[in-house]
């Protein structure tokens, strides 16, 4: 037997790679740095390393290759544009992170004990988020570029484990954190086993688990087609359970809830674009000529996502659990580009999928800021009068709502009218009518928080606005400026989207 020694492409690789290698060098920061300079070396490290990978997915902008792995990794339009977009999200997050308030002093000790506290009274801070969230992001950029199932496999696992240790890392709550941790990584566990299910039925299908190989079975109509049902199937499951979809939407509300607000805001935003464009690459190019198999299924799943996201939040009394079913709702708008099935859809999913994650860390990051002697307050009711109390938070988190809402002059206005034209070019007219229907639904709940912030008196019960750190409020307001600038001019990017996002297959 010949060994054939693999052939990479390392600059098209650039961006993952500078992620694992600062990851490990976070690793060794973490173990060799002292305790006081290890805050600021971990945060320099992370935000260095982000943006020289965001450098060099510019530089690699308009390249194509279906080989830059040996077939493992493609590389073309989409792909740069998903990287990018997870890139600028994630660098906005890990200032939201280095807040290190919000998490705990000792991970490893038990809530509450003697241990911890001691931990708490030496100031001790958690600095091994920042090489997590290099590890999960690099696992991200992988997901939407893998050219087989054993590589998106790879890349699902890579994003998905340093999520589930993250969302334990709450300061305080530390019970509710630790279950939306374990809550987290059971229902993960449960898609990975449909994914894996799914990635057997497709080998036997097509004696393959390459996307080309797949994709020419699919064309050729050779293989059995109950073997592709039954595939495509469980796949589609275990990619619509990292999305949050309806009925696979369990663990969004507990973990958005239980989870350090910093790491949500990053599952919230980052998780999505990463697994949305895996499933464009998947249904715009691997089934695209089995659409007849799989477009009425995920039109029933996407009608019933938007529907349950919006009514679902209207009840809602807490601030961050609200967030998350409307992150459910979003996640039915999103799939109204897969359905389409055009180049307007692809166009305008990713344009949504950058709008839609740069406005909810913003959201996140105002929600952090509101909190009395016990932390974060995220009672609704505990937020009225917060117009009085803080201009500043209450003016940010209405403007994020009302991009959410999809109201003109946001980024979620353009994202949405465009989202919906593509769905209505392919001819889902019936989905593209509960959308406005959900969409109205969905400003009902976000107009009713900007009435209870802004035209309500506030009442006296220890609920105070904290004074924002540098970091934080940049995040803020560099998410709100984007969220403006995107609504207001947003032809630069959607011209530019439009002219990379071509799939090379």
């Amino acid at each position: 037997m010949t060994f054939t020694s693999p052939v990479l492409s390392y600059t098209l690789l650039s961006p993952m790679l500078i992620l694992l290698g600062g990851a490990l060098i976070g690793v060794l920061v973490e173990a060799f740095v002292s305790r006081a300079k290890r805050p600021i070396v971990q945060l320099t490290l992370a935000l260095g390393v982000l943006s020289l990978a965001l450098l060099q997915v510019w530089n690699i902008r308009g390249e194509q290759s279906l080989t830059p792995a040996m077939g493992s990794i493609i590389i073309d339009g989409p792909a740069v544009l998903l990287q990018g977009s997870i890139l600028i999200i994630s660098i906005i997050a890990i200032l939201l992170i280095a807040d290190t308030e919000h998490f705990t002093a000792l991970p490893a000790a038990l809530p509450g004990s003697e241990e911890e506290r001691k931990a708490i009274a030496m100031g001790a801070q958690v600095t091994e988020v920042y090489p997590l969230t290099l590890f999960a992001v690099a696992g991200m950029l992988m997901f939407p570029v893998a050219g087989d199932l054993i590589t998106l496999f790879v890349a699902l696992e890579m994003l998905s484990l340093p999520l589930y240790l993250m969302a334990g890392l709450s300061r305080r709550r530390r019970l509710a954190s630790q279950e939306s941790a374990l809550k987290y990584f059971l229902l993960g566990s449960f898609s990975s086993a449909f994914f894996l299910f799914g990635a057997a039925y497709l080998y036997g299908y097509s004696g393959s688990v390459n996307f080309a190989g797949i994709q020419e079975s699919v064309i050729g109509g050779s293989g059995n087609d109950v073997l592709l049902l039954i595939g495509l199937a469980f796949l589609s499951i275990g990619l619509l359970f990292k999305v949050g979809a309806v009925p696979f939407h369990s663990w969004a509300p507990d973990v958005y809830q239980g989870a350090p607000t910093p790491v949500t805001a990053f599952m919230a935003a980052a998780t999505k674009v990463a697994a949305f464009g895996a499933m464009l690459r998947i249904y715009y190019t691997v089934f695209a000529n089995a659409e007849w198999s799989w477009s009425s299924v995920l039109t029933g799943i996407a009608a019933i996502t938007m529907l349950l996201g919006s009514l679902v939040a209207v009840t809602q009394r807490d601030v961050k659990r609200m967030l998350a079913y409307s992150s459910i709702a979003h996640a039915g708008f999103l799939l109204l580009g897969v359905i389409a099935l055009n180049k307007s859809g692809l166009d305008a999913t990713i344009f949504y999928l950058l709008a839609y994650g740069i406005a909810t860390v913003g959201a996140f990051a105002v929600v952090t800021l509101v909190r009395d002697s016990s932390g974060e307050v995220t009672d609704l009711n505990r937020w009225k009068g917060l117009g009085k109390r803080s201009p500043f938070a209450a003016s940010t988190f209405a403007f994020f709502l009302l991009a959410f809402a999809g109201i003109p002059l946001t980024s979620g206005f353009i994202g949405k009218f465009s989202i919906f034209s593509a769905a209505y070019e392919s001819g889902a007219t019936g989905l593209v009518l509960v959308a406005i229907l959900s969409s109205a639904l969905a400003a009902f709940f976000y107009i009713r928080v900007i009435v209870l912030m802004f035209f309500s008196e506030a009442t006296e019960d220890g609920t105070s606005v904290e004074i924002p750190s540098i970091l934080t409020r940049t995040a803020i307001v560099a998410s709100a400026a984007i969220t403006l600038i995107l609504g207001v001019y947003p032809t630069p990017l959607l011209d530019f989207i439009s002219d990379l996002a071509i799939f090379i297959r």
